[in-house]
């Protein structure tokens, strides 16, 4: 653990999860963003069920298979930050920063030096274990997608948090939808062919170890739980990442299938 009140060197606050749900860590992860005057390295390691998670402006109809949705009963949470559309499971490890605008010495509050940031940590992480790049705002090893990144800038804080695929269930994979935008090194790859497997690097305890020791680089680390989090929260806050409902599903769905008709008749004509 770091040296806590190390001179020059700025307090953060680590919390380590293990299965907890993805809604509940970002409720908690909306909520110190928004309230709190603390910087917070939060590792959850893995979720508690497959989920799937969409950006702040994401459309259901446009992301999700939602039949196939519908029909796997899987939830679907839109959360507070930007970035896409991800599947997430008990494979999944989830790393989240949430500093204050001037915690990182040299990184203006914008999202292309927080990336360029957070992209210089994880290369300590991988250093000598694959082919890693920061691509287009992904991580990669090769030409080969295995972390997604989201972030949210407030005034005088951000956040940044990726969503890594330690492992996947192949079946999950086609509850989505090839997005619209996507990164030029995707080159029209599907979901299989564009995603791998960091179990086939490293062991995923040794890839937590590591991102807490090149955090350890940057912050001073302090080591707190979700109970004592919990305890001392006495702000009031809603959340705006939800659940989706059952209906908005439906009526998704409905649009889809619309779609689909509209679409057929046109090139039919």
């Amino acid at each position: 653990m770091g040296i806590p009140g190390k001179i020059g060197v700025p307090m953060m606050n680590l919390v380590r999860l293990k299965g907890v749900p993805i809604l509940q860590q970002l409720h908690l992860e909306e909520r110190l963003l928004r309230t709190s005057s603390h910087n917070w390295c939060i590792i959850n390691d893995g979720t508690n069920q497959p989920t799937i998670v969409m950006g702040v402006s994401g459309k259901p109809a446009e992301l999700l298979e939602i039949e196939s949705v519908l029909c796997d009963q899987i939830p679907v949470v839109r959360r507070f930050t930007g970035g896409g559309t991800v599947l997430v499971d008990p494979g999944t490890i989830f790393v989240t920063f949430i500093c204050n605008k001037d915690a990182v010495a040299g990184v203006q509050p914008y999202p292309q030096p927080i990336m360029s940031w957070s992209g210089a940590l994880y290369n300590k992480v991988f250093q000598g274990i694959g082919d890693f790049h920061l691509r287009e705002n992904d991580y990669v090893f090769g030409d080969r997608k295995f972390g997604g990144n989201a972030q949210s800038i407030t005034k005088n804080r951000w956040i940044h948090h990726t969503s890594f695929l330690w492992d996947y269930e192949v079946r999950n994979m086609a509850n989505l939808k090839l997005p619209a935008r996507v990164p030029e090194y995707r080159l029209a790859r599907g979901h299989l062919e564009f995603i791998c497997r960091m179990k086939d690097y490293l062991p995923r305890s040794v890839f937590i170890d590591r991102t807490i020791e090149a955090t350890k680089t940057h912050f001073s680390l302090r080591s707190t739980d979700l109970e004592a989090i919990e305890t001392s929260a006495n702000t009031k806050f809603c959340p705006s990442t939800r659940l989706l409902t059952m209906q908005e599903l439906e009526t998704a769905a409905k649009f889809a299938s619309q779609s689909k008709v509209s679409l057929s008749q046109s090139f039919s004509l």
